[in-house]
């Protein structure tokens, strides 16, 4: 087991030492890495993951989660996504990664919808994607981000993919009272601090235990405490949410482990219940932690993936044929 450990720390990449573009070749698709510029002048790291042999018959515009990044761990469903003939698009948030900011500093999140939304439309703005359905996928903090992508521009997108979001943080993982008011307090003057009191997230949101050392080797990855005026603002980002979630329209999917204790699995429960999309679905594992698409045992993510692809493709097709049914609608018209 020592041996297997020291063999694991010296791995340039999740998935081992095979370099990225030989990666890539044998996955069968392509991926691309460049720079954004944002509205408010921030610098932000994006990548794409891109089918080879058939054309892209759909677009997922993907959001990470808390102290997470998309070079690492979060490529595999990126990958996986890529196969089965979806263009991926995904940006490090501002203070993660590659990206300009204070590491794992998110002050206002209102600020990161707008940067998502300013790199995602320009991605569909690219001409070999006319037409095509376009998704949002995030997870965790990401899933919250999503739903506010949502809310900032309701017929933006076509689905969501929302995997164990962050719509509430679970009272597990949440600082008990009355540390919540005096950390609000403090925020306000010092609000770069790390030194919110908070269990080791990692170590709760994976199963696997071999998977919790390659996890641990992402060189992004932020390890220090949160910063109170991340924390500040992701409580209130979250309180927001769970009393909007009528207000959610987007068709969906929702993606839980019953055992998650990083965000709470009972208001994704709540969200499929009260949204008023027409078309919505959920799935709740048993036994299942946070880290649903890594964390996990691979029969585990299999399960999970094989759901989002499903999902995708049902939608995907049903979006298609009603924008070929509209077009043809208007050909008619005009020849008429």
């Amino acid at each position: 087991m020592e041996e297997q450990e020291q063999k694991l720390l010296k791995t340039l990449h999740y998935w081992g030492n095979t370099p990225e573009e030989e990666y890539y070749n044998q996955q069968g698709i392509r991926s691309t890495q460049s720079y954004h510029t944002s509205p408010r002048g921030l610098t932000l790291f994006t990548r794409s993951w891109l089918p080879i042999n058939t054309p892209p018959r759909g677009i997922l515009c993907m959001v990470h989660g808390y102290g997470n990044d998309i070079s690492w761990t979060f490529q595999g469903i990126s990958v996986f996504l890529a196969q089965m003939g979806f263009a991926c698009f995904a940006l490090d948030i501002e203070g993660h990664g590659k990206s300009q900011g204070l590491k794992a500093y998110v002050p206002n999140v209102d600020l990161v919808v707008q940067d998502c939304l300013s790199y995602f439309n320009s991605v569909k703005q690219d001409p070999s994607f006319n037409g095509l359905p376009c998704f949002l996928y995030g997870e965790s903090m990401g899933g919250a981000i999503c739903l506010l992508i949502h809310f900032a521009d309701p017929n933006g997108f076509d689905g969501a993919i929302l995997v164990a979001p962050m719509c509430k943080i679970s009272d597990k993982v949440k600082p008990r009272w009355p540390i919540p008011q005096i950390l609000s307090l403090i925020a306000r003057f010092f609000p770069t601090l790390p030194i919110v009191p908070t269990q080791d997230l990692l170590s709760k949101s994976i199963k696997v235990e071999e998977k919790k050392i390659i996890a641990d080797l992402n060189p992004h990855r932020y390890r220090g405490k949160p910063r109170l005026g991340t924390v500040v603002e992701l409580l209130r980002v979250t309180d927001y949410l769970s009393e909007r979630l009528y207000d959610v329209s987007i068709p969906f999917i929702v993606l839980h482990g019953n055992a998650d204790v990083v965000t709470d699995p009972s208001v994704s429960q709540a969200l499929y219940e009260e949204a008023r999309s027409s078309d919505k679905t959920i799935k709740i594992y048993d036994g299942m932690l946070h880290s649903l698409l890594f964390g996990e045992t691979d029969e585990n993510i299999e399960i999970v993936r094989n759901d989002i692809l499903s999902w995708l493709n049902g939608v995907a097709k049903c979006r298609l044929g009603q924008r070929f049914s509209n077009l043809r609608h208007k050909y008619i018209r005009v020849e008429v």
